[in-house]
């Protein structure tokens, strides 16, 4: 009977590895010391790490230093790796060793098995796939291509999208005047479309935020090695590499300033975490706005109708939940909590290595992805098809005693008060209050209170009284 094991063996001896793992010794030990989450990190990160090793045995080859079918059997496996044909051999659990050597043999002793195959001799996971490379350097590098390449295509696009559609919403439903709120109580109005149109600024200022770290984004650690004197590497590696990862990705990648901080800090990566929790406390205000305006829809507020997507409820007939926005709540404090974990990681950079790195790569990740993905959910399933109750918005305005702050600059405040306070007690509008505890003409107070007018800010009035 055929065993379903073979021995592998590495410094520490003889192990036994599953007979169809395309993975060694030292990722068998990881795999039996880490049985933790079972969470595995990220597909991003596994093809980013690939993709590390593909540059790396381009540069190797380019400075004479790999032998030429050996780089070219490494780079079309981390290539397959790259495009998740082997996903299945990245077992290993996010909390592992805190500079994640483990992913990093994890790569290169399936990048390694997978030559092997194709050059019919063995290629070594470490003085082959590994050659120029410490896992202190290819990890830290791993990071940021993957977070880079998450950003540019995943994030920016779909905050893009979310941009444009607010913007389309905004030209929809111009003209259209509402009740304006502060500490959710009434306000002078606004219309609907400046109301989005501070959403849509909130979008724009995180897509200037994020665009903003790109610089120290693109810069990678891979050259510094072990501990950033990048000791076993060749002196141009590090260069030459960068211009491997820029032409394999498209994106122009460049060697840290200095590696020593590379290696030791994770300062970039606390940054970027920092710019998606800004981005999903604005999702957050946008989503909680979006089931406000919704709320009801015959006790609530009730100025829009999202579009309805499930039942809302097991035992209410009828009811029709605001999912889309309440998904994004959710998505908005996982990224927050997210950001704190890289926080507290990002902290943990002793003498030369950062040692919390597996964390930090699946939580900035993972905080793209959802970002990306609920960015698109909330623009095309919930403010694209949203409705407005223009009648309910017309009721409200109608009856709102503050529009009387109008009237300030004409009667004073004290008197503005007065009026206010017995429409809202009498249950009338401002303009029937006003015309009878007034001197002031009906047509002069009809433009003095004209709601749409009032959204465009600035003085309508004569100059006497004030306070």
């Amino acid at each position: 009977m055929t065993s379903s094991f073979r021995t592998e063996h590495d410094s520490m001896g003889a192990l036994k590895v599953p007979a169809d793992a395309l993975w060694g010794a030292q990722t068998q030990r990881a795999v039996q010391n880490f049985p933790i989450s079972g969470l595995p990190l990220p597909r991003s990160f596994i093809a980013a790490l690939a993709l590390v090793k593909q540059a790396a045995a381009r540069a190797n080859t380019a400075l004479k230093l790999l032998d030429d079918k050996v780089s070219q059997a490494i780079q079309a496996a981390a290539a397959e790796v790259a495009a998740g044909a082997h996903d299945s051999h990245f077992p290993l659990d996010v909390f592992q060793t805190g500079s994640g050597t483990s992913t990093n043999m994890n790569a290169n002793e399936v990048i390694a098995a997978l030559a092997t195959r194709v050059l019919g001799r063995a290629v070594h996971p470490n003085d082959d796939v590994n050659m120029g490379q410490s896992s202190n350097d290819a990890i830290p590098t791993a990071i940021h291509v993957s977070a880079a390449l998450s950003v540019r295509r995943e994030l920016l696009p779909a905050l893009e999208h979310l941009r444009d559609v607010l913007h389309e919403k905004e030209k929809e439903v111009a003209g259209i005047v509402k009740t304006g709120r502060t500490h959710l109580m009434d306000a002078m109005p606004v219309t609907l479309s400046q109301e989005l149109s501070g959403w849509r600024t909130q979008i724009e200022n995180g897509l200037a935020r994020v665009g903003a770290v790109e610089p120290r984004l693109l810069a990678l650690a891979q050259g510094g090695t072990a501990v950033g004197t990048g000791i076993n590497a060749h002196p141009q590696f590090g260069q030459r590499f960068c211009a491997e990862m820029a032409a394999l990705t498209g994106v122009p990648f460049v060697p840290a300033r200095n590696y020593f901080e590379a290696l030791s800090a994770q300062d970039t990566a606390v940054e970027l975490s920092g710019q998606l929790k800004v981005l999903a406390v604005s999702l957050m205000k946008i989503a909680n706005d979006l089931r406000w305006m919704n709320s009801g829809p015959l006790a609530g507020l009730g100025e829009i109708a999202l579009p309805a997507l499930q039942p809302g409820s097991s035992i209410m007939p009828g009811k029709v939940n605001p999912v889309i926005p309440e998904a994004t709540t959710m998505v908005a404090a996982q990224v927050m909590g997210n950001d704190t974990t890289i926080t507290v990681a990002g902290q943990s950079g002793n003498f030369q290595l950062n040692v919390m790195l597996p964390v930090i790569a699946f939580n900035l990740l993972q905080s793209i992805h959802l970002i990306a993905n609920v960015a698109r959910a909330l623009a095309d399933s919930a403010i694209a098809g949203f409705t407005v109750n223009k009648a309910r918005l017309a009721e409200a305005l109608d009856r709102n005693p503050i529009l009387v702050t109008a009237l300030n600059p004409v009667i004073g405040y004290e008197k503005g008060a007065a009026i206010a306070k017995k429409a809202y007690a009498e249950g009338k509008p401002v303009l029937e209050v006003a015309e009878k505890m007034t001197d002031l003409p009906r047509e002069e107070l009809k433009k003095l209170l004209d709601p749409a007018e009032l959204t465009t800010g600035g003085i309508k009035g004569g100059t006497s009284g004030g306070g």
